[in-house]
């Protein structure tokens, strides 16, 4: 319907066409009421005969002029009239971003800036609720200042223009139920080219997709027929930005790389935490960016539940965060060593006075214990609480502890029972089972806890879920200072690799920091206005960062070595451990009466061990793996030849003939490569829209176990068919791992809280618990020797038994005993030939001491 120059709208008077789409037709107006050039949509006529529709416009409509952001269209008014329906917006000068594109990719800095303001205003629409779900350039306008406005917010959901096989096709439905295709083809998510919900995190894959076009000049995903651009959505990334042979810093495409993540769990998780990166980026945060930093990728500190070792390595394709910090250049602070001895340090808390730090530590290989120490002085006093952690102090002096702590499925993470002792040191009452970290509320009568992951939780009153990671796990929570906030680091799953939030008392999270590779411990600045922590951008050297509350980061201390943060004294001093930490591998070879060390780099993790024992495959992800976020993945002969990196690659298993090993490479989203031990060609397998973690050979070579997950579902174990490239279910969602049995017949997979262990046949048929456990044990590797199961202890050392899971029958074959046990916190993952007369396992060992640190600014 075309309106002529003077037609009224209510009190609008046209003046103008401006343009029109398939959403309608839009024209200058004078608002006669307020004196102001406005733009009013005509939105087409078919609207009309679908009370639905009206409907759904209406209220769309008003949520799209509630909200007010400098980012975001106004829109003024919205009405109806001889059958006509109209938007009044406000009149915007200069051009729509596809127009902007016609000339050519932009600046890079000008993309960073417009794909800022794109995320603030995408952040405020979806705090409102309002999800864009048609996010394309020709929905982006420039106007004449520069600032950037998304255009169309609520229509997005209702066009309906007909399907075209064209690749710029524009779909949808007004229903937003599953199974309904809904945005602009080439834009739009996996999820929506599904016709599968979509959320928040849809708009940010959107957004992804035009960041990538600014800086290119290319469309992300684009074919010859609908097919195509269907088809590359769902399986292909974008060609590498730096194939434009323009200048694309390697931390911008890193972002571009995680809106643009198949799986929305492993996307950005809110507009919030794109523009938080952005900033950093382009130093709108009033941050400088020291360019060697910049330069450097996250790297992922891994470890696993025993069993997913002996399975498969959880993997996410790494992703950078540019860090933005204040050069620090105030006095240096000083240290006072408090330590002496041969072991880890867990954790330490100032008392009330600030006099005396209480902490935890295993000293010369012997269970952690609590002792106290004065500042200034160089002799520690047990406490004479064994087998115990430190968790919080309260004002009266009477702690908060952590008795017959263990290390749980992460060697990051200590669980055990939550006490209280008094401060005139009467016995411990013991209050709560499984419980990982605890703080006093400032009334000193009530605590928050947080229960171990996978999937942690704080809990507030405990018993009251205050934030749930979902797939990840919570660490050090504390009080801020008021008692209004509680501060605590936020991990994935697998590895200490996260970031800073803050959580209020009715449970609204925020995010202060983009993520780091490592981050450990943290504790509120005495006045309550900066949250100090110990964390490293890459690589595993922490330092001591501080945040405030609008997100602005600041370096406090960097010097050689790494921190953990354990607390805060009320006149600012900090006591810290500075710690050396490796993972390695043991192994005893095949007739051999001595383990050897066959530890390459700094982070060496076993993956797996052949059949006949004379070769291990490792992975290595820490300061020495190298690389562009690449982990090396490594096979090693049990006679301590030198190691032979076989991939940029993880999670490898090897074949039985000892020719294969199949793993993940870490790409975008990560796929399953095989590999040659030898000469040979690798090869990726074709799995679909199933993203992996970790595969396993079946008996013969031509199928795999694989564990992995499909976009918006949980981790489970599948049944995968090289051949055909059929994938078939074995677990339900949730499932922990997957060992394999010898003759290929049954899956063993834990649940997901890590306790419950089930056989799942391969062939199809009923799952049945496996016999035989006993608490906290945990399955490692599956071998042809009887009993065939190999489990072991949680604990160091390692109690080690042969099981038959579907008879029971148990029989002892080993303590796993380091020759050196100070600092090695836990031990797992061990792999065994399938005689069992040869075995190797992973240990991880920290080697710390206690530090005051004074004059801290």
């Amino acid at each position: 319907m075309s309106l002529s120059t003077g037609t009224h709208l209510g009190p609008y008077e046209i003046q103008a066409a401006i343009g029109a789409g398939g959403m309608g037709e839009v024209y200058r107006a004078r608002d006669t009421r307020l004196g102001r050039d406005v733009a009013v949509k005509v939105v087409p006529a078919s609207f009309s005969d679908d009370p639905t529709r009206v409907v759904r416009f209406e209220q769309e409509a008003r949520a799209a002029a509630a909200l007010s952001h400098p980012n975001i269209l106004a829109v003024h008014d919205v009405g109806f009239q001889d059958g006509v329906h109209y938007i009044v917006s406000e009149l915007l000068e200069g051009e729509t971003l596809r127009e902007r594109l016609r000339a050519g990719p932009l600046p890079t800095r000008k993309a960073i800036d417009y794909a800022l303001l794109l995320a603030r205003g995408l952040a405020a629409a979806h705090a409102r609720g309002i999800v864009h779900r048609d996010l394309k350039p020709e929905n982006v306008f420039v106007t004449s200042d520069g600032q950037i406005k998304i255009l169309d917010f609520g229509l997005a959901k209702l066009t309906r223009p007909e399907w075209i096989p064209d690749a710029q096709t524009v779909t949808g439905q007004i229903a937003s139920a599953p199974g309904v295709v809904l945005g602009t083809l080439g834009y739009m998510s996996p999820e929506q080219v599904r016709g599968a919900a979509a959320d928040e995190r849809s708009d940010l894959f959107s957004a992804g997709a035009i960041l990538y076009e600014m800086l290119s000049g290319k469309r992300a995903f684009h074919g010859d027929s609908s097919a195509d651009t269907i088809t590359a959505i769902l399986q292909s990334d974008p060609p590498e930005m730096s194939d434009t042979n323009r200048p694309i810093p390697p931390a911008l495409e890193r972002i571009v790389r995680h809106c643009l993540e198949k799986n929305p769990a492993e996307r950005f998780q809110s507009a919030h935490d794109l523009a938080f990166d952005l900033e950093l980026l382009s130093g709108s945060s009033g941050a400088s960016r020291p360019a060697a930093l910049a330069a450097q990728p996250v790297r992922r500190r891994r470890w696993l539940v025993p069993a997913l070792i002996a399975a498969a390595l959880v993997v996410s394709s790494a992703v950078a965060y540019v860090v933005g910090v204040r050069a620090a250049r105030a006095e240096q602070p000083a240290f006072s060593r408090l330590t002496f001895r041969h072991g880890a340090i867990r954790s330490a808390r100032f008392t009330p006075d600030g006099r005396t730090i209480v902490y935890g530590a295993a000293w010369e290989g012997k269970p952690v214990e609590l002792f106290a120490v004065r500042a200034g002085s160089f002799e520690s006093r047990a406490l004479g609480l064994g087998n115990a952690e430190i968790l919080s102090i309260a004002k009266s002096g009477e702690m908060a502890v952590l008795v017959r702590a263990r290390t749980h499925l992460y060697p990051f993470e200590s669980v055990g029972t939550l006490a209280r002792v008094p401060a005139d040191g009467s016995a411990a009452r013991e209050l709560l089972d499984n419980v990982a970290f605890a703080d006093w509320a400032p009334n000193g009568e009530d605590l928050a806890i947080v229960r171990p992951g996978p999937p942690g939780r704080l809990e507030y009153p405990p018993g009251k879920t205050l934030h749930d990671p979902g797939t990840g796990w919570v660490s050090h929570a504390r009080f801020s200072p008021d008692g209004k906030l509680i501060a605590f680091l936020e991990h994935w799953q697998g590895g200490d690799d996260g970031w800073v939030s803050v959580v209020d008392l009715a449970g609204r999270a925020q995010k202060l920091t983009a993520q780091f590779s490592t981050v450990e411990g943290l504790a509120w600045a005495p006045d309550g206005k900066e949250v100090l922590f110990a964390a490293s951008p890459a690589g595993a050297g922490r330092s001591i960062y501080a945040v405030d509350l609008s997100r602005r980061l600041r370096v406090v201390l960097r010097t050689a070595g790494s921190f953990w943060l354990h607390d805060v004294a009320p006149d600012g001093r900090i006591v810290v451990s500075q710690s050396s930490e490796r993972m390695g591998v043991k192994a005893l070879p095949p007739g051999a009466n001595d383990e050897v060390d066959l530890s390459w780099f700094d982070w060496s993790l076993l993956h797996d061990m052949s059949r006949d024992g004379k070769t291990i495959i490792f992975g290595e992800s820490g300061e020495a793996s190298g690389g562009r976020e690449r982990y090396g993945l490594f096979a090693r002969n049990v006679d301590g030849s030198p190691a032979v990196r076989l991939a940029d690659g993880d999670a490898g298993k090897i074949s039985d003939d000892n020719k294969w090993v199949v793993g993940v490479s870490l790409g975008n989203p990560p796929q399953l490569r095989i590999w040659p031990t030898g000469a040979g060609q690798s090869r990726t397998l074709n799995l679909g829209s199933l993203v992996p973690v970790g595969a396993r050979f079946f008996p013969g070579g031509r199928r795999l176990v694989v564990f992995g997950s499909e976009p918006g579902h949980r981790l489970r174990v599948y049944l995968f068919d090289m051949e055909t490239s059929a994938a078939r279910p074995l677990t339900p969602e949730g499932a922990l791992g997957g060992i394999l049995s010898p003759d290929g017949n049954y899956v063993l997979s834990l649940d997901e809280d890590g306790e419950k262990v089930w056989l799942y046949p391969t062939e199809g048929g009923d799952r049945r618990a496996a016999l035989g456990f006993e608490k906290g044990e945990l399955p490692q590797d599956w071998t042809k020797a009887s009993p065939p199961l190999i489990v072991a202890s949680r604990g160091v050392p390692a109690k080690v038994f042969r099981i038959d899971p579907f008879t029971g029958d148990r029989q002892f074959w080993k303590e796993l005993v380091p020759s050196d046990p100070a600092g090695i916190l836990m031990l797992g993952g061990l792999a065994a030939s399938e005689k069992c007369d040869a075995y190797a396992y992973s240990y991880y060992r920290v080697l710390s001491d206690l530090y005051l640190l004074e004059a801290v600014k």
